[in-house]
């Protein structure tokens, strides 16, 4: 909520703001002008970066490797063109950042490093000994469901009967993991 606030109300203003700011300071048609060749240069940029990103998922498809960093750089490569495109000089300079591959690059490595700190702490289940399984849910407790409170073998207890294993690790004693649903 708070995020699209400030995309589609503080963004705008603040945009407003600085191009009066940079009207008031060079005039109102060398902004205006500036704002256009922006847009026609970010174009071009878009237009050369992304052919470079398709280029690449193909080349990453004919190797037969997985194209995850080539398709996290052809959306930053969109969503980088579609801020520059934007009138205002905000948006321009998030926009070239997403568009050049050493910037590209780093918020690629931050954004692969948050999201591997959330799963990591995320929901999971944690199996252990004797068929018992416990939800741990990230610090908080189910709301509702088989693992809520109150639901399990004793008031409070969110246990329940079953076995499993944690994803990664392998079966001990020769056990099978359990079928996946067709």
């Amino acid at each position: 909520m708070v995020l699209l606030v400030l995309l589609f109300i503080a963004l705008p203003i603040a945009e407003l703001y600085v191009i009066v700011k940079v009207g008031s300071l060079i005039g109102i048609l060398p902004t205006i002008a500036l704002l256009l060749l922006d847009s026609f240069l970010g174009a071009a940029l878009l237009r050369h970066q992304g052919r470079a990103a398709w280029r690449r998922f193909r080349e990453a498809l004919a190797e037969q490797r997985v194209p995850a960093k080539e398709v996290f750089d052809g959306a930053m490569v969109i969503l980088g063109g579609a801020f520059l495109l934007t009138p205002g000089f905000i948006t321009d300079v998030f926009g070239l950042l997403l568009l050049l591959p050493p910037s590209r690059a780093a918020i690629r490595r931050g954004v692969t490093r948050t999201a591997a700190n959330r799963a990591a702490f995320g929901p999971r289940l944690i199996f252990w000994g004797a068929g018992q399984a416990r939800q741990r849910y990230g610090g908080q407790q189910p709301r509702s469901g088989a693992g809520a409170p109150g639901h399990g073998q004793g008031a409070g207890d969110d246990s329940i009967e079953g076995s499993g294993w944690e994803v990664g690790d392998e079966p001990a004693r020769g056990d099978e993991p359990p079928a996946l649903p067709r």
